[in-house]
C-alpha cells in the first residue's frame, strides 16, 4: 500500500490503523505482540507520508519508527473518530455516551459537539482476555468469544431466582445475584460456561455504568465502540440486551473500533 496520510491508534493490546488510499479510508489491525514487525513493514511501504498517532504507545512509536509525526490525545481522537464513523453510518444524536470497550472502558458525554470524559473502568477487554485465561486456559480472542457463545452463564452465575428458590422472587428472577456465585459449589463447570459468565459480568458491568452516567446527564443515546466488540457476537447482544432492558438505546457503530486511528487520521 501506498496511503496518501496514516492515522495510527497503539493502545494496549492492538494496534489500530486507518489510512487514505486512491481517495478511500481503509483499516487494519494488529496485535501488540507484532508492534515491531508491523511498524518497520509501515515504515518502508509508506516512506514520506504524514502520520498521527494516538493511544498509549504512541510517543514509543513516534520515537522509534515515526519522529515526524504528529500526537493526538487519546480522547479527542476516540471522540473525533466515533462522531466521523457515526454519520457515515447516518447517526445523528444531540446528545449521547460514547462507551468505548477497549483494553479497559471509557465513557464520554458528547453534549450537542462539546465532549467530556465522565470516567473510566477497568473492566474492558484486557478482562476479558487475562481472566478468560486464568479461567479457561485459552489465550485467543476469538476462540474465547467462540466458547463465550456456546456457553451457558447460568451454569456459573448466582441468579436471583436461585436465592429465593423454591419460592417465586419479588424482582425478575433471571437477574444476576452474583456473578461466579455458583462456582463455590461446583465442580464440573465448563469452558464455554466460565467464559459465557465473565463475558455477562463485563456486559453488566459496563451497561450499568452506563446507565447510572445516563440517569444522571439525562439521555438515552448509549453509543458502543471499541476493539472489544469486533467480532464479539456475545457481548454486543448481552450489552444491546441489557442496554434496553434499562430503558436506553443501545447503537454500535460500524467500524468503531478504528475510532482513535480515524480521529488520528482527521487531524492530518
Amino acid at each position: 500500500m501506498k496511503p496518501a496520510k496514516i492515522g495510527i491508534d497503539a493502545g494496549g493490546s492492538l494496534l489500530k490503523i486507518a489510512f487514505e488510499e486512491h481517495g478511500q479510508t481503509h483499516y487494519k489491525s494488529y496485535s501488540i505482540d507484532e508492534l515491531n514487525s508491523s511498524m518497520n513493514w509501515l515504515k518502508m511501504t509508506a516512506a514520506g507520508a504524514p502520520i498521527a498517532l494516538t493511544g498509549g504507545k504512541a510517543e514509543y512509536l513516534k520515537k522509534e519508527f515515526f519522529q515526524n509525526a504528529r500526537i493526538v490525545s487519546e480522547f479527542e481522537a476516540n471522540c473525533i473518530g466515533a462522531s466521523y464513523l457515526m454519520k457515515q453510518d447516518d447517526l445523528f444524536y444531540v446528545k449521547y455516551f460514547l462507551i468505548n470497550i477497549g483494553t479497559g472502558t471509557s465513557i464520554c458525554l458528547n453534549n450537542n459537539g462539546t465532549i467530556s470524559r465522565l470516567f473510566g473502568s477497568g473492566i474492558g477487554g484486557g478482562t476479558f482476555m487475562g481472566l478468560g485465561s486464568l479461567l479457561t486456559g485459552e489465550k485467543d480472542f476469538s476462540k474465547l468469544v467462540s466458547l463465550a457463545g456456546k456457553g451457558t452463564s447460568e451454569s456459573a452465575d448466582l441468579l436471583v431466582k436461585d436465592i429465593y428458590s423454591p419460592y417465586g422472587s419479588p424482582i425478575n428472577g433471571s437477574l444476576t445475584a452474583s456473578n461466579f456465585g455458583k462456582t463455590l459449589h461446583a465442580d464440573n463447570i465448563s469452558k464455554e460456561d466460565k467464559a459465557a459468565s465473565l463475558t455477562k459480568m463485563i456486559a453488566e458491568t459496563i451497561v450499568l455504568l452506563s446507565a447510572q452516567s445516563a440517569a444522571q446527564h439525562q439521555t438515552d443515546a448509549i453509543i458502543y465502540i471499541g476493539s472489544t466488540l469486533k467480532n464479539n457476537v456475545p457481548l454486543k447482544q448481552l450489552l444491546e440486551k441489557y442496554t434496553a432492558m434499562l430503558g436506553l438505546n443501545p447503537v454500535f457503530v460500524q467500524n468503531g473500533e478504528f475510532s482513535g486511528a480515524m480521529g488520528a487520521l482527521l487531524s492530518l
